[in-house]
């Protein structure tokens, strides 16, 4: 056993002590990680001790099990619950019950208890004009339910509600599913694709089948004289006796020249200024002046 060793302030020494850690007034050993003993972080800071001025409100750890909508949405739990009759709802143990849940709620939240407390007062009237007895008159002839107009404001509350959460089962993006998205890499330098020899002839080709479609037919118009072309038939008709139809047309170029020296040919004969013959039929045509000349 080794002997206690004090210090000049007559405190026992602790580094003689087999090397043990001394203790902190808080507890924790000076060779203790305070972020491992930390109890909580406030602002990621670690908390080694709770403070002394902490508070906690009554309400902090109220839980709600059944979180509605609206008044209209308690009431419908309320009957789907107990599984009662929409069209013949029991008021007295429906209003009972929402009077319960709407004292709970005007506790702790007495704006939002407003609300409930509209459809509370309803129940009760409806309640109310259950009760009272029925006149003779009215016995007479059939009287409305005075349960009528709650029970259509429940049954489109019902639908509306199936509606909006088949609505909401649909996929929606950004909640049940994400597109994907690559990034794609580019470069600076552009890279251009290669060109074919088919694919030039192919693009040349269909520039000359565009440029065919835009063709423009231009019509010339050539001033011909019928009077010029019966002067030349004459002409040709002196130095011979008989004179072949075609070889009255030898050196005529062009179609429009050819119709008007056969005009000017037929304009000859109206006026008896050459003749036409033919000796039998198929034989070949001739044409000879109708004059001799002096």
């Amino acid at each position: 056993m080794v002997p206690e060793q004090a210090t000049p302030d007559g405190r026992a020494d602790p580094a003689a002590d087999g090397g043990a850690t001394p203790a902190r007034p808080d507890g924790l050993t000076a060779a203790a990680d305070p972020v491992e003993s930390a109890i909580a972080r406030l602002y990621g800071e670690p908390l080694l001790r709770l403070p002394t001025d902490l508070y906690i409100p009554p309400d902090a750890l109220e839980i709600f099990l059944d979180a509605f909508e609206g008044p209209l949405d308690l009431l419908l739990y309320l009957i789907r619950k107990q599984n009662f009759n929409i069209l013949d709802i029991p008021m007295a143990q429906v209003t009972l019950q929402y009077l319960e849940y709407v004292e709970q709620i005007r506790k702790s939240n007495l704006e939002l208890a407003a609300e409930y407390l509209l459809m509370a007062a309803m129940l009760i009237e409806i309640k109310s004009r259950m009760l009272l007895p029925k006149r003779q008159d009215v016995l007479v002839e059939e009287a409305d339910d005075p349960r009528a107009e709650l029970v259509r404001r429940l049954l489109d509350y019902e639908q509306i509600k199936l509606a909006a959460r088949q609505l909401g089962a649909i996929p929606q993006e950004g909640r049940d599913f994400q597109r994907p998205a690559l990034p794609v890499e580019q470069g600076l330098a552009p890279v251009w694709p290669e060109v074919d020899a088919h694919d030039l002839q192919r693009a040349w080709m269909d520039v000359l089948r565009r440029a065919k479609l835009t063709a423009h037919h231009k019509i010339g118009r050539e001033e011909l004289s019928v009077r010029e072309h019966m002067s030349a038939i004459l002409r040709a008709l002196q130095g011979a006796r008989f004179v072949e139809f075609s070889e009255l047309f030898d050196g005529q170029a062009g179609v429009p020249v050819v119709v008007v020296h056969f005009v000017a040919m037929l304009e000859l004969a109206k006026e008896t200024l050459i003749e036409i013959t033919q000796a039998e039929p198929f034989a070949p045509i001739y044409v000879r002046l109708a004059y001799s000349p002096a």
